[in-house]
């Protein structure tokens, strides 16, 4: 263990933010780290937010893991120390935002993207859409630097630029009335490489060119970006300290108290291109904990392989529904598998998949039939925020009493249920399943809409280790 006196961040820095959602920040962040990596330099990419997709994409093109930054999800301290731990071998640490600077969830801008750059005294670069716009954006960014004195805004980067006169009268005004610079300009691209489907970005799994697309937007920030001025600005800014840093955790989850992990137990994890959505947090944090991670595919294997507990994350089981569908042996074999009392705990599409089936696209597929309860997908998000939730019943991983906060995003309705059907989460913020409740509980099985994270929940990381434990024991007094 490290002082904050013998370890400061020193790692360059810099925010990507913008003025609002869909603004382009991605894919400007996402040629960014091409073209820093292109050049020899070691780039770790984070995301503000509960976001998957996005941070699958940024992994993608930094070639590692990309983490999650959650003012509302986890506390300040945890933050710090997430940052530090994961950028310390760096040259450059790139922190997309999300939505516009200032939003947040109150008239304060409660754990907005200016709060968590403050908080990481990082310097900002605003990605800004030009369409049908020229003067007015000078007045608008001149508003944006002086909101609030605190939030280093640094720079700008014009985007959906039509020509070469859009782009001088917007470069000018900015020039003119505002203290920003202008790092650069991107023309509206008419190759659309990055189709939108449900939260944004298409998730990169499903995407057909990944590598090349990251390698087109390299070539457009190359040529239309003042990338040395941003590294620049990301290498200006200041010592970051984080009190409680530790030189020699894996990752910030080792600090999470685990007094009940049992070490030794393997828990697998559904990883396919049907269930994508993980933290590295909370795999990190299971295996500090001393849990062995093995991946399946719900889609390829034929069997559950020997486990003590499974862990299914979220994703986009109705978009390979047919593949999941069609696996019946594997669907038995869980199903087998929960009747013996294996732990499962499923968040999402998880959860989903746990039931009997989904309607989709005006067809219906038959799922797991482990849960009674069936899903129907929507054209528009049912649920989509932050969640708080309350322990309100028994179960295997939660005491009861116990407060978490998570978020939920979800284009699936429940259509029906069993009347008998167990939840053991209050709703205190969000919708779950209901309006009311979610958390559904069926043996040793505990599916829900609400995604939790590590850093912010270690509760969970506890829980998993102790139910994957008592299966571990009792499978070995059963072989005895």
């Amino acid at each position: 263990m490290i002082n904050e006196e013998e370890s400061p961040c020193t790692a360059a820095r810099v925010v990507i933010a913008g003025l609002r959602g869909g603004s382009g920040k991605t894919t400007l962040s996402l040629g960014l780290i091409k073209v820093l990596r292109d050049s020899g330099l070691r780039i770790r990419a984070f995301k503000k937010g509960p976001d998957y997709i996005d941070a699958g994409w940024l992994a993608a093109a930094s070639g590692c893991d990309c983490y999650n930054l959650d003012p509302y999800l986890f506390s300040d301290q945890k933050i710090l120390q997430s940052f530090s731990l994961h950028s310390r071998d760096a040259d450059c640490a790139l922190v997309e935002g999300n939505r516009g600077l200032y939003d947040g969830m109150h008239v304060e801008g409660t754990y907005s993207t200016a709060e968590l750059a403050k908080l990481l005294k990082a310097p900002v670069v605003l990605v800004v859409d030009c369409t049908k716009v020229t003067r007015t954006l000078a007045a608008v960014i001149r508003g944006v630097v002086s909101f609030d004195p605190d939030v280093d805004v640094r720079g700008v980067i014009l985007n959906n630029i039509a020509g070469s006169r859009h782009e001088s009268v917007i470069r000018g005004a900015i020039e003119k009335y505002t203290p920003v610079e202008v790092y650069g300009a991107m023309p509206r691209l008419k190759d659309e490489r990055f189709p939108e489907r449900h939260m944004g970005l298409t998730p990169h799994h499903e995407h057909p060119e990944v590598s090349r697309s990251i390698e087109l937007m390299g070539r457009l920030v190359r040529d239309a970006v003042d990338c040395e001025k941003v590294l620049e600005t990301a290498r200006s800014a200041p010592e970051l300290r984080s009190k409680g840093y530790e030189a020699g955790a894996e990752s910030a989850s080792a600090s999470c108290n685990h007094s009940a992990s049992t070490p030794g137990v393997r828990i697998g994890i559904i990883k396919d291109m049907a269930f994508q959505f993980y933290y590295p947090d909370n795999f990190e944090a299971l295996r500090n904990a001393g849990a062995e991670l093995v991946e399946i595919s719900a889609i390829t294997e034929g069997s559950l392989p020997d486990v003590d507990a499974l862990y299914i994350g979220g994703g986009f089981p109705e978009t390979n529904a047919i593949l999941l569908s069609e696996n019946r042996d594997f669907m038995r074999s869980l199903r087998r598998a929960v009747e013996d009392g294996l732990p499962v705990y499923a968040e999402c599409g998880g959860l989903m998949y746990l039931g009997r089936e989904i309607e989709f696209a005006g067809k219906t597929y038959p799922m797991t039939d482990i849960l009674p309860i069936s899903f129907r997908m929507e054209d528009a998000p049912v649920a989509h925020g932050y969640t708080m939730v309350e322990v309100v019943e028994e179960n295997p991983y939660f005491r009861k009493s116990v407060t978490l906060k998570g978020h939920e995003f979800h284009y699936s309705r429940v259509v029906d249920h069993a009347p008998d059907l167990r939840m053991v989460f209050a709703m205190k913020r969000g919708r779950g399943i209901d309006g009311r409740a979610d958390g559904i509980v069926h043996r040793n099985v505990l599916a829900t809409y609400t995604h939790l994270h590590a850093l912010g929940s270690p509760e969970w990381v506890s829980g998993m280790m102790r139910a994957a434990g008592e299966r571990a024991r009792n499978q070995r007094r059963l072989s005895a």
